[in-house]
């Protein structure tokens, strides 16, 4: 499969097996540093990748009541803390909302493509970007204390249903 039909998923894409590797992904992970992956940690990572388009805290708190009767937001937000500590996840500070991370196993901050019709999102690592960026404080003394790049836009699907 090409990064594209990745970033945004045609409706070819097995969704199943996407979220099934995401959360054997987790499990490894976790398992290697020594972290738990606790069923709610794994619940809110499954809703977190049922769809490419970021969901939000009070989104999942509502999906998560549905299937585990009333939760607290505080266990939700730790839940996200700790997926997001462990790179499972990312927050897409625009939208307040968060989105499953493909690579994982790999330290990193990322980019994000997102659709502002259909809400899909699409995450990018492209090290020349980060290069840019702290070449630029560097040189003007600035210290980067929070990196976040978001493009809005349209994706492929979106663009050609409107022309």
């Amino acid at each position: 499969m090409t990064d594209e039909a990745l970033a945004f998923p045609t409706a070819r894409h097995d969704h199943a097996a996407c979220i099934a590797e995401a959360l054997d992904r987790a499990e490894r992970l976790c398992a290697e540093r020594g972290e738990r992956l606790t069923t709610l940690r794994r619940q809110v990572l499954e809703l977190v990748w049922s769809g490419h388009a970021p969901q939000g805290a009070y989104d999942l708190l509502e999906q998560l009541g549905q299937a585990r009767g009333r939760v607290a937001p505080p266990t939700v937000y730790r839940a996200l803390e700790f997926l997001q500590a462990q790179g499972l996840i990312h927050r897409i500070e625009s939208l307040n909302a968060f989105i499953g991370c493909p690579i994982p196993e790999e330290r990193h901050s990322g980019q994000f493509f997102i659709c502002r019709l259909c809400g899909l999102a699409a995450e990018l690592d492209v090290g020349a970007i980060d290069r840019a960026i702290d070449r630029e404080a560097t040189r003007l003394g600035f210290t980067i204390e929070r990196r976040t790049v978001e493009l809005q836009g349209l994706c492929r699907a979106c663009r050609e249903a409107q022309a």
